[in-house]
């Protein structure tokens, strides 16, 4: 019987290939495998990047800004055509401040939306919730403000765009001991931060190598709100000057509770000092508190003017350190994804790792071996009740 002229001709070898694309086809699906590059026949499908971020809870000044600075980058890509011809989408997550709550979010990242990359917290401890599960997936996790070592040793996969609580640390005891002429410091750290306690154990170690003396640390646990037993402690040991890494929640308070107790010295931070509610907690009394951001909204350069009048008609608000951070993680991710050609996330990760002089709002930023952001760091200090900026430190 003739075969009917519009019926396709399948040969045994041509049904056999066509069997073996369709079982390779299933298998790459069922893996939750990303193709090489977006598919042609749909030009506008987007291309999903992850965020998970403290958007409420005692975190929320930092997520929120975080949040803002990433869908910033997203929409000016978008509006310069996207990425591979596609436009780029965030899928937010947000943990509430809460621990163990990343995990949980981040799972739901990975086998639902099946996200080419993840935009990580601000926060270091819930990084390293999340971190392991990204790297297990073989999907990048690139976090903004994450400045605990431990973050990118997780694996290939994970990165920061920040600088880390070493070279701040290192740089705060520089600061206090050559600019400041400080020679005995007190700590007032969070028994319970790996970040608190991390920074002060640099400190301690660059402080007295350049000849300083730690002589008084006290401890509190997170989520304390009375402070002056410790702050009593530290002003009978004799201290010049008192170091209290942590969040500017916390900051704000013992700013505040300091000068209550007569404590007029200085105050040193982190960067997770840098809010504007350090200083609507604070008050006057932040006045003479130092701390290292990763971006100031005064450095005199024209590429950080166009970015805070940009992302003011946005947002209606100026941007602080984390929302550079974020729009310059999400920019470097679109240029991973432009340079790999693809959206296979080890590909981007590929990219990620060779990244050299990429031209961020924070600066220039160099990936390390480590997947750690080589960068310059900015101290300001708040005088008259506002930040003001004071020195630029390289790397």
């Amino acid at each position: 019987m003739p075969l009917h002229p519009k019926e396709p001709l399948l040969t045994d070898s041509t049904s056999s290939s066509l069997l073996f694309f369709a079982l390779i086809t299933g298998v790459f699906v069922l893996m939750g495998c990303r193709p090489e590059v977006p598919n042609s026949s749909t030009k506008m499908e987007p291309i999903l990047i992850g965020f998970f971020g403290a958007l409420t809870g005692n975190a929320a000044g930092l997520g929120q800004y975080t949040e803002m600075g990433a869908t910033l980058a997203v929409e000016e890509i978008n509006a310069s055509g996207g990425v591979l011809g596609h436009p780029l989408e965030l899928r937010r997550e947000d943990n509430r401040s809460l621990a163990g709550e990343s995990a949980t979010i981040v799972k739901k990242l990975l086998s639902r939306d099946q996200v080419v990359a993840i935009v990580g917290d601000a926060n270091s401890g819930r990084c390293l919730e999340a971190g392991p599960l990204c790297q297990a997936a073989g999907i990048p996790m690139i976090s903004p403000a994450a400045t605990l070592p431990q973050v990118t040793e997780i694996g290939d996969f994970i990165f920061r765009v920040c600088f880390t609580d070493p070279f701040q640390g290192k740089l705060m005891a520089e600061f206090a001991r050559k600019n400041l002429s400080l020679k005995r410091i007190g700590f007032l750290v969070d028994a319970t931060s790996p970040y608190s306690l991390g920074l002060a154990d640099v400190f301690r170690d660059r402080f007295t190598a350049e000849g300083g003396l730690v002589i008084g640390e006290q401890r509190y646990n997170g989520g304390d709100k009375d402070f002056r037993a410790q702050l009593t402690a530290l002003k009978a040991d004799g201290v010049e000057a008192i170091f209290a890494p942590r969040y500017y929640h916390s900051g704000g308070l013992i700013l505040r509770q300091a000068r209550e107790l007569a404590l007029t010295f200085p105050m040193l931070g982190g960067d997770g000092w840098e809010a504007p509610e350090l200083i609507d907690v604070g008050g006057s009394a932040a006045d003479g508190a130092y701390f290292p951001v990763h971006f100031f909204a005064e450095t005199p350069t024209p590429a950080t003017r166009d970015f805070l009048d940009r992302f003011h008609r946005r947002f209606g608000k100026f941007p602080t350190g984390v929302s550079a951070l974020a729009f310059d993680t999400l920019q470097m991710i679109g240029d991973a994804l432009r340079r790999s050609n693809s959206i296979r996330p080890k590909s981007i990760r590929d990219e990620l790792a060779v990244t050299r002089d990429f031209p961020g709002i924070t600066g220039l930023i160099t990936m390390d071996s480590h997947h750690n952001a080589q960068k310059s760091a900015v101290i300001v200090g708040v005088k008259a009740g506002s930040f003001q900026f004071v020195s630029v430190i390289e790397p």
